[in-house]
């Protein structure tokens, strides 16, 4: 079975070291023994990223299909014609879409809005924040 140190875990989970420290001091994630760096077992830590997820308010004010959604920080827009070239960094993520650039102007996007991407198959979709 994989196991993480602690380090790994918290990256995977998106918060602090220190927080999965206190996770498990206070028995909402297990630790496995070892003589090396103390660690965290994949199958705890998935079980806890999917308790972590259902805890998460959605921001959505309407429903929508697409479950991959990341939230982040518009870094570009580039509008040039009828297209735009929308980037946007969401934690260690990077998404980049080209979406018409009507879309673009009525979402009212520019560099440091929230936006939220929403992922469905090949396409990204944009939503402001």
């Amino acid at each position: 079975m994989p196991s993480y140190r602690i380090s790994e875990a918290a990256e995977l989970l998106g918060v602090s070291d220190d927080t999965v420290r206190r996770w498990i001091d206070s028995g909402r994630l297990t630790s496995t023994p070892s003589a090396g760096p103390q660690s965290v077992e994949g199958k705890a830590l998935a079980e806890l990223a999917i308790e972590i997820a259902k805890e998460l308010p959605d921001e959505r004010k309407s429903q929508v299909s697409a479950r991959n959604r990341f939230v982040g920080l518009v870094t570009r827009v580039d509008i040039q014609g009828v297209a735009a070239i929308i980037e946007i960094q969401s934690g260690s993520n990077h998404l980049v879409s080209m979406i018409t650039a009507d879309s673009a102007r009525a979402l009212q996007l520019e560099v440091g809005s929230k936006a939220v991407a929403s992922v469905k198959s090949t396409d990204v979709v944009i939503e402001n924040g």
